[in-house]
């Protein structure tokens, strides 16, 4: 695997099929939905929430998602995208922000949750599994596009990336830091321990907003650390803020705010808690 990686030059077209390219980068996405809605369909069982609801609630998030995902990203490179308006709508080349699609569905749950009397907290939790997975499998859609490496390296892991598609500072340096690597196997070790937390609650019938609430919390902790760790080694441009990129301050934020937010909810119940012993 090491030496494939080292010494592999990837193609972003996956099939050509005359004037229709078919993309890795989009075959990835795909795979990756398609796990997430099967790892949830397979966690909603367990909860006795309906396939339909799921289905349901998947399309939603799956529209939202990639527009909120995208959106984000053009945010992130405004400059450049005032320039080439018509590139807006080229998701096929990457540019899909995942802080983006996290937000937009916090929403949609929500208001799909309000609207359809469903638990918030629950129907979060058995998605987010899925979610870390299909961001572990998304990841290597940008291998593919070669857009989404680190600085230059001569560790044996490092990969080769094609003189087009190097920044102009790094012109002269051939092979760079895997970092869609390090973030899917990061998301990969995201999701076993998500599964494992509703493994936990199913055995041990924890069946209430605190468990459910713990494993969205997990989710959001742990995937900004992750994030806020390698965005240390990323050379993609984006804006910086006291040294830190943009990425890196929101995924402070949502840790601290998934902290104190959990502190609270622990105070409320503990409060609840001692008032009924009196």
């Amino acid at each position: 695997m090491i030496s494939f990686l080292h010494t592999f030059h990837p193609s972003p077209i996956l099939i050509s099929l005359g004037p229709i390219n078919i993309y890795w980068y989009g075959f990835f996405i795909v795979l990756g939905t398609l796990t997430a809605i099967f790892i949830t369909l397979k966690l909603a069982d367990y909860y006795k929430i309906k396939k339909e609801t799921i289905i349901d609630l998947a399309f939603w998030l799956i529209i939202g998602g990639v527009i909120g995902a995208r959106l984000y990203h053009i945010l992130l490179e405004l400059q450049y995208y005032l320039s080439n308006p018509i590139d807006a709508i080229k998701i096929w080349q990457g540019g899909l922000a995942i802080h983006g699609a996290i937000l937009a569905g916090i929403v949609i749950i929500w208001r799909f949750s309000k609207k359809h009397q469903y638990n918030f907290w629950l129907l979060s939790s058995i998605i987010a599994p899925g979610l870390a997975l299909a961001q572990a499998i998304g990841r290597w859609g940008n291998y593919f596009n070669q857009e989404l490496f680190g600085k230059p390296t001569k560790l044996a892991w490092s990969i080769p990336i094609d003189l087009a598609n190097r920044p102009i500072e790094y012109i002269s340096n051939e092979f760079f830091h895997p970092a869609f690597l390090y973030e899917s196997t990061g998301n990969l070790l995201i999701f076993l321990i998500l599964i494992t937390i509703h493994i936990w609650i199913i055995k041990k019938h924890k069946f209430n907003n605190i468990c459910y609430l713990l494993s969205v919390i997990c989710y959001l902790s742990l995937y900004s650390l992750l994030r806020f760790t390698t965005e240390f080694i990323r050379i993609d441009p984006v804006y910086t803020i006291a040294g830190l990129r943009f990425p890196q301050i929101v995924s402070l934020l949502i840790i601290f705010a998934s902290i104190i937010f959990l502190a609270h909810r622990l105070y409320l119940i503990k409060a609840k808690n001692k008032t009924l012993e009196q």
